[in-house]
């Protein structure tokens, strides 16, 4: 499933709806170059949670997380993590844990990551520079769900 989006603001009012959807466990991975909206996908993603946090990156402190919405959120930027892996962090204790995990640069600790995730691919336009495809992916059932029920809400 796919969605064009052509500012940020429509890439959080999406991110939202998918609040709305989320349980206690699912991990949303999402994939994109620097600066392509991934930061700003998890700031709507909070605001749907009922976080009012200022929602920075984690590129320094790898994660982030935020008890005030909900459900508890996770943000995880491991793109520091390209040469040593997370085998060390505990990552698998926020993927079972009570909140949402949302995780940037995944393919760095990919053996870390659980089967059933949904992914969120983000494609910039090097000539529309507000212009965005996100594509939802879900691997594993809960994720397919997951895809399918923010597909219907947003039809």
């Amino acid at each position: 499933m796919e969605f064009i989006v052509n500012n940020s603001q429509e890439t959080q009012n999406i991110a939202q709806k998918l609040a709305d959807l989320v349980q206690a466990g699912d991990i949303i991975l999402l994939t994109g170059d620097l600066g392509a909206g991934k930061t700003t996908f998890t700031k709507g993603l909070a605001k749907g949670l009922g976080i009012k946090a200022n929602i920075k990156s984690p590129t320094f402190t790898l994660i982030r997380e935020y008890h005030q919405g909900r459900l508890p959120l996770y943000h995880m930027d491991v793109y520091r993590l390209e040469e040593v892996g997370g085998d060390e962090l505990g990552l698998e204790e926020y993927f079972n844990g009570d909140g949402v995990s949302v995780v940037e640069w995944a393919k760095f600790v990919a053996d870390e990551i659980p089967v059933d995730n949904l992914e969120v691919i983000f494609t910039k336009d090097s000539e529309n520079p507000d212009y965005r495809k996100l594509s939802f992916l879900g691997h594993g059932s809960r994720s397919k769900a997951l895809a399918q029920a923010l597909s219907q809400s947003l039809a």
